[in-house]
């Protein structure tokens, strides 16, 4: 469903609900749409609509649903639910987007859908769930078709017609000892032309590619990118057993969720941020942020206040003093975004981060002088005051120089801690640049205007 037609379908339920037209909605909700689109209505409408919404789904149709909205969404729906409502709900979910969700229920609701799986299928999930949700092993999904390698490709075609169906996106077998432990795959490619009578043996290919259950889902993602894989086999990194395997669709999540976490950490919002969360927790998560912006606010304000006299001397300063600021903080987010792209594509390291160091200080220098003359000339046009321009002009370049340096050398810096430089990097960026830009300009002014 493209955007134009979600916002079709959104005015349509309004207007449905404003003359209580209820059946329509029912109709569209429940056989008109897919569920794919059902969840992006319901991730589109405020808290009152979404729940009238949701409680005209019918409750066959919920579980579809409800794996195609976000988590946080997901987990809002399933913590009102009864225990009934919840285990069939639970059924609709792979078995690793069902962990992820399982982490975030309470307790008691995590026990019942447990107890309500066979023994084999509570061990997998006890299993997935011990693993954190950004790693290989909180990614992987379980549902994997694993065979010997001594067995006839006859008996593998036999094997297969036993299934129903295969699992999404399979486009290997996994081959297992007795043991488990992996030793190769063997591609649907070469299984559908081979003879029957050939073993697994002769054809498997076992110089492929493995990913080990402690590998972060960012190091998952790039080898599949790098690679162009459409499933991968999830290994113990000790025993070399098979635990699973991770498909093309799980990475692509893992893709979009990233660059939603880098555009939205800029703002300082959590990547979970529902567009239509209820007032109170919004405000919370937006506060936090606010109040850490509260404080580097005072200290460039605590900077300007040192130049008192000078500013109530020359009121041109305080008109021209945002300006500096501003130029500033635009060549700073220019340089950080483009650093933290590099990092996160792992293009950045100690070899060449010199180099990029060196090139980010000759273009701010570069910009700093040209920016610097153009804004002294509009100075001496504006003032008539030849040094008004001169500080400035100063001032300017001064402060692209330490955007530079900032920008390049912050989120490098912030990696190496553990800090994401997306979130911290932008705050700690303006409190820099505004201090350094104020400090700037009002100090040369102090020195040769006053």
């Amino acid at each position: 469903m493209s955007d134009q037609t979600t916002l079709e379908h959104l005015q349509t339920v309004a207007d449905s609900l404003e003359s209580g037209a209820t059946m329509q909605i029912r109709y569209l909700l429940n056989g008109a749409l897919p569920a794919q689109d059902v969840a992006r209505l319901l991730e589109s409408s405020p808290p009152r609509e979404r729940k009238l919404l949701w409680d005209l789904i019918d409750h066959n149709n919920q579980g579809d649903v409800l794996q195609y909205v976000s988590e946080e969404i997901s987990v809002q729906f399933m913590k009102s639910m009864d225990r009934e409502r919840l285990l069939a709900v639970s059924e609709h979910f792979d078995n690793d987007d069902l962990a992820d969700i399982l982490q975030q229920l309470p307790e008691t609701l995590v026990k019942e859908v447990l107890a309500s799986m066979t023994a084999q299928n509570r061990a997998r999930m006890e299993s997935l769930m011990s693993y954190s949700e950004d790693s290989a092993g909180g990614l992987m999904n379980t549902d994997t078709i694993t065979i010997r390698p001594n067995i006839t490709i006859d008996i593998v075609f036999r094997f297969l017609r036993r299934h129903n169906e295969l699992p999404e996106m399979t486009d290997n077998l996994l081959v297992v000892s007795r043991s488990d432990r992996f030793l190769g795959i063997l591609p649907l490619r070469k299984l559908l032309v081979a003879d029957t009578d050939t073993t697994v043996r002769d054809i498997m290919e076992t110089d492929c590619d493995v990913i080990f259950a402690h590998q972060t889902a960012t190091e998952v993602a790039e080898l599949f990118e790098k690679m162009d894989l459409v499933s991968a086999p999830v290994i113990d990194p000790n025993s070399k057993k098979l635990l699973g395997r991770i498909t093309i669709d799980d990475v692509v999540d893992v893709i979009r969720d990233e660059a939603e976490h880098s555009m939205l950490s800029m703002a300082g919002l959590d990547d979970d941020e529902d567009t239509f969360a209820p007032i109170m927790q919004t405000t919370r998560r937006r506060a936090v942020w606010l109040g850490i912006n509260l404080i580097t606010a005072f200290i460039a304000s605590y900077v300007i206040g040192l130049f008192q006299d000078t500013l109530d001397k020359v009121v041109a300063l305080a008109i021209l003093m945002p300006i500096v600021a501003s130029m500033g903080g635009i060549a700073g987010s220019q340089v950080l975004t483009l650093v933290i792209r590099g990092i996160a594509l792992n293009q950045i390291g100690s070899s060449n981060a010199r180099w990029l160091l060196n090139r980010e200080v000759i273009v701010g220098l570069i910009n700093g002088i040209v920016w610097a003359t153009v804004i002294a000339m509009l100075t001496v046009v504006w003032f008539d005051d030849i040094k008004i321009a001169y500080v400035i002009a100063g001032a300017i370049v001064i402060n692209l120089l330490f955007a530079a340096l900032t920008g390049t050398l912050l989120p490098i810096a912030l990696k190496k801690l553990g800090i994401d430089p997306a979130l911290a990097g932008s705050v700690i960026l303006t409190t820099v640049t505004d201090v350094v830009g104020f400090l700037s300009f009002l100090g040369l002014a102090t020195l040769f205007l006053i």
